[in-house]
């Protein structure tokens, strides 16, 4: 059925995974011990959502294309979307969503767009991949917002929990207005000393945490004595962090682009973040997270 969870897995792991959305549900070891978001909905019901075609939100929601204005609302519409599940094995699965006179009343333009998910031992490898089917260039952002548990199963305190950088990470950070979920002209300073990030929810009071410019392209996330995640997102040049702050999970959350600066009123193709693809091209977004079990 197109709206129950599709299986896959190894010996160590399996996932599941939602039609709607091809949305990453919940990633479990042999024992059952979830490293996923509880998706309470007294904070968010979310697990993992694509960002596609925008990644956050636009200015009062308009996407301008050749002087013409579109309505699409934060993050796009490839969370919502029904994609086909178009290869399944034990192991691996795709899913495929392409434009539609729906999508395209929004957003005018051709496109595919390609989930993979497969599961080899520890290790969950997603890949993106973006085409265009089109005879003009593609313009648009993508990115991953999976909720990983906070604390993690595996026994460590919530607070001794921290992000480990694969470089240090000195650049300032970013935020978006509480409202409108537009980028902020003002910058702050990290809280990343050195390779590392302390988490605690008072990061959260203001919303995101947001690097437009990040060094490095990996990170891991777990306590000392615990469980870790090794992240890693080889083709997408941004983070966020988010949750509401109280609730059993953190978001990371790669990207390749970010919310509309405040005030910004040029065409969709000049937003910054935005990537443009030629006709008959394609692009892959990979996000792999392997597992360390303590």
């Amino acid at each position: 059925m197109a709206d129950e969870l599709v299986a896959i897995g190894s010996d160590r792991l399996t996932a599941q995974i939602h039609p709607l959305g091809a949305e990453l549900w919940s990633l479990r070891d042999a024992e059952g011990r979830d490293y996923m978001t509880d998706a309470d909905p007294a904070f968010w019901s979310g697990h993992a959502p694509l960002l596609f075609p925008v990644v956050g939100s636009l200015v009062d929601d308009r996407l301008v294309v050749e002087g013409k204005a579109y309505s699409l609302p934060r993050h796009g519409f490839a969370r919502r979307s029904l994609f086909t599940c178009v290869e399944q094995g034990a192991d691996h699965v795709r899913f495929h969503l392409a434009d539609s006179d729906e999508t395209r009343a929004v957003y005018p333009f051709a496109f595919t767009l390609d989930m993979t998910f497969r599961v080899e031992g520890w290790r969950l490898a997603m890949t993106a991949t973006v085409g265009n089917p089109g005879d003009r260039p593609l313009p648009f952002s993508f990115g991953y917002h999976p909720a990983f548990a906070w604390p993690l199963p595996g026994g460590a305190d919530k607070a001794a929990h921290k992000l480990v950088f694969a470089q240090d990470e000195p650049q300032p950070i970013r935020r978006v207005s509480r409202d409108a979920g537009l980028l902020l002209p003002q910058a702050e300073a990290t809280p990343v000393k050195g390779r590392e990030l302390a988490l605690d929810e008072a990061l959260f009071r203001a919303d995101a945490v947001i690097w437009t410019e990040l060094a490095g392209r990996s990170l891991s996330y777990g306590a000392p004595g615990g469980t870790w995640l090794d992240i890693d997102f080889p083709d997408m040049p941004m983070l966020g962090l988010w949750q509401v702050p109280g609730a059993r999970y953190i978001c990371i959350e790669p990207w390749q682009g970010h919310a509309d600066p405040e005030g910004f009123t040029g065409e969709f193709v000049e937003k910054p973040g935005i990537v443009t693809l030629a006709p008959g091209a394609s692009r892959d977004f990979r996000m792999d997270v392997t597992v360390r079990v303590s």
